[in-house]
């Protein structure tokens, strides 16, 4: 699927060689529901990251986040991650676990390639007759004498999974000037809202856990180095209006591409969601090119600003002080035609006095060595991810078919999961 990395440059150095995934993706096509396929797991040579990541907010506001990462880095084997973590804001305490896995496979005995399974955890994907929670994924590990968890995560029937666009080849930002021979791309696949519950025994004291989360299935077809230069993700959860949640990911380009080739690179990607009501209402889409101004009233907005950016010794990158997370778009709900936008502004603090910090993830220090070598990150870059969580007011607008209330505007109260990913 990709030409070598040896290829001949391009004829005109000023072609293109980046394009978004928001491209040509008409406003009242924004939704592209899941096919079975689309959450596969691809276990591509090459150089190829993907992930299944859950993201959990609990009843009583812990985060929980489990996931699977399958690295093929060219002509090595390829490594596979799994990862856990549990913070509970009000006490502080943390469980991190990251081990790599013996004997991965996807599609197990008797199950599609929608599962996939190690020595040290199962995760297994089922359909099922319940149109309350037509599917679930329920995952099993065991990756410590002192740390094991079992969780379910069904699917709410009223919210759909969803992609960027329909069809095959819908959601696919790609990378290099020739799109029939992509040097790269990246998709990403959304849950947008599940039910969660299950038990975590660590230390020897079990506990018992439900909440609401989102599913992610995405994957990187090219060395993570040169896909981003920095990522925004977040995650808002609240039980109010009978169920709210919203997403948001974005990821920059590197100089290297964009609309008039190398150099005209740091294009920002952002697509995201809001359900309400318990309802997928609206997905958004925006990609902001250097040097183009924006419109002064778009009619979709899906965005993430940093302010009061200030520089962190620690890390080498100036981390935001506040944020500002933006969605607008048309109803995707044929019952309530109308333009739908919520808005979350966040604190998280200076580098002196943090607000809901998690944690400053050291990424070279966490990856596999292999992978690390492959990467072969530029000399003195140190790639960092900052996680938060805080009590968050996500205020929300749209037509009273809804919520009622909704078209003078609600303010929802509720969590929020932010990260930021500095690359380079």
């Amino acid at each position: 699927m990709f030409s070598s990395l040896f290829s001949a440059a391009p004829v005109d150095p000023h072609a293109p060689n980046f394009f978004s995934a928001t491209t040509n993706v008409p406003e009242n096509e924004l939704f592209g529901p899941l096919e079975p396929k689309d959450t596969e797991w691809l276990c591509a040579g090459g150089f190829v990251t993907e992930t299944q990541t859950f993201y959990t907010i609990t009843d009583d506001g812990v985060s929980i986040m489990c996931q699977v990462i399958h690295s093929a880095t060219g002509v090595w084997y390829p490594t596979v991650q799994f990862t856990f973590k549990v913070h509970d804001p009000k006490t502080g305490k943390t469980i991190w676990k990251s081990v790599n896995v013996s004997n991965f496979t996807s599609s197990p005995p008797g199950l599609d390639k929608r599962s996939c399974k190690a020595d040290e955890f199962t995760l297994t994907y089922k359909p099922t007759n319940n149109p309350e929670y037509p599917e679930t994924y329920v995952v099993n590990a065991n990756l410590a004498a002192d740390l094991q968890f079992s969780m379910e995560f069904q699917r709410i029937g009223t919210v759909p999974g969803w992609k960027l666009g329909k069809g095959p080849k819908a959601g696919y930002s790609y990378f290099g000037p020739d799109l029939e021979k992509p040097e790269g791309y990246v998709i990403h696949r959304f849950w947008p809202r599940f039910k969660a519950s299950g038990h975590i025994i660590s230390e020897g004291k079990a506990d018992t856990v439900q909440g609401v989360g989102m599913f992610i299935h995405a994957i990187q077809g090219m060395r993570p180095n040169l896909v981003a230069s920095a990522w925004n993700f977040h995650h808002f959860e609240s039980e109010e209006l009978g169920g709210v949640s919203a997403l948001q990911m974005e990821f920059t380009t590197c100089d290297t591409h964009g609309k008039k080739g190398s150099g005209s690179g740091r294009v920002s990607v952002n697509i995201g969601s809001l359900v309400i009501g318990n309802k997928l209402a609206v997905i958004t889409a925006e990609t902001a090119w250097p040097g183009e101004a924006r419109p002064a009233d778009p009619s979709v907005i899906s965005r993430t600003t940093h302010l009061d950016t200030q520089f962190d010794q620690e890390t080498g990158y100036k981390k935001p002080s506040r944020q500002i997370v933006e969605w607008k778009g048309p109803s995707i709900l044929a019952d309530a035609p109308g333009t739908v936008t919520g808005k979350v502004e966040v604190d998280v603090g200076d580098v002196e006095n943090p607000k809901g910090l998690i944690e400053k993830i050291d990424v070279l220090a966490e990856i596999p060595y292999v992978l690390k070598v492959a990467v072969n990150y530029v000399a003195g870059t140190k790639p960092y991810i900052y996680q938060w969580i805080n009590p968050a007011k996500l205020h929300i607008s749209g037509p009273d078919a809804i919520a009622p209330g909704l078209s003078s505007g609600i303010d929802v109260n509720g969590t929020l999961y932010s990260e930021s990913t500095f690359i380079s």
